[in-house]
C-alpha cells in the first residue's frame, strides 16, 4: 500500500473559475480537465451555483465535511446530500445546480470518461477489513488517527489522507468514523454496464 497524505494533495482552479480543487490521482499523469480518463478530487462549496460541464463524464459525489448540499441535475428530482449519504451517480455532461442548505460543504468527487474507463465507490463505516481484489483501488479517510494495516505494516491516518491499495492486498482499518473506497474499472467491465444502466435511466436514482 501507498499513503499520500492529505497535504500533498496538488490544489487547481474549478473549470468554471469558482473555486478550486484538491487533486488526489488522475489518470495519464498530468492530464488536464480535458484529457483525464479518470480523476480523483476534492473540492469546498462555499456557494450555490451551476456544477462544471465534463462532455463524455460520469460522476460520482460524495460530501464528506459540512451540512448539506441539494444536487439538481436536469431532468431529475433536486437530492440532498450529506455526510452520511450514499456516494451519489450522474452525468457530468447534464445540466446540473448545486445549492447549500447549511453553509459550506467539503465534497469527494470521482470521474471517469465513459469511452475509456468507468469507476465505482463505496462508504464503509469503520473499522473494516477489505479483502484483496483484482485491482488497485483508493481508500479516502474520513476519521482521525485511524490505522490501516496490511501484512507487518501499519500507518495512522488522518482525515483526507489516501491509501492505495494494491492489487490482491488485503488491509484493515481500525478507528472511528468511515473510509471511501475507489475501484477504477474497465470500460467493458459487468459493473460499468450496470452502472451504464442506472445512468441511461435517470431520473431514478438513489441518494
Amino acid at each position: 500500500m501507498k499513503v499520500l497524505r492529505a497535504g500533498d494533495h496538488k490544489r487547481m482552479p474549478w473549470k468554471n473559475g469558482r473555486g478550486e480543487t484538491v487533486e488526489i490521482a488522475v489518470f495519464p499523469a498530468n492530464a488536464t480537465v480535458d484529457t483525464f480518463d479518470w480523476r480523483i478530487s476534492l473540492a469546498t462549496v462555499a456557494e450555490d451555483g451551476p456544477f462544471s460541464i465534463f462532455l463524455g463524464i460520469d460522476r460520482t459525489l460524495s460530501v464528506i465535511e459540512g451540512g448539506g448540499l441539494e444536487v439538481a441535475v436536469d431532468g431529475c428530482k433536486p437530492t440532498v446530500l450529506d455526510p452520511s449519504s450514499r456516494p451519489y451517480r450522474f452525468p457530468a455532461d447534464v445540466a446540473t445546480k448545486a445549492r447549500l442548505t447549511d453553509g459550506t460543504i467539503v465534497d469527494f468527487n470521482v470521474m471517469s470518461r465513459r469511452e475509456t474507463a468507468n469507476h465505482h465507490v463505496e462508504r464503509h463505516p469503520l473499522p473494516l477489513l477489505l479483502a484483496g481484489m483484482d485491482r488497485n483501488r483508493f481508500v479516502l479517510c474520513l476519521g482521525a488517527d485511524v490505522r490501516v494495516a496490511s501484512g507487518p505494516r501499519e500507518e495512522i491516518l488522518q482525515a483526507r489522507d489516501v491509501v492505495i491499495v494494491e492489487a490482491g492486498e488485503p488491509i484493515s482499518l481500525t478507528g472511528e468514523g468511515a473510509i471511501l473506497a475507489v475501484t477504477i474499472l474497465p470500460v467493458d467491465d459487468i459493473l460499468y454496464r450496470q452502472d451504464i444502466r442506472r445512468v441511461n435511466n435517470m431520473p431514478v436514482q438513489e441518494a
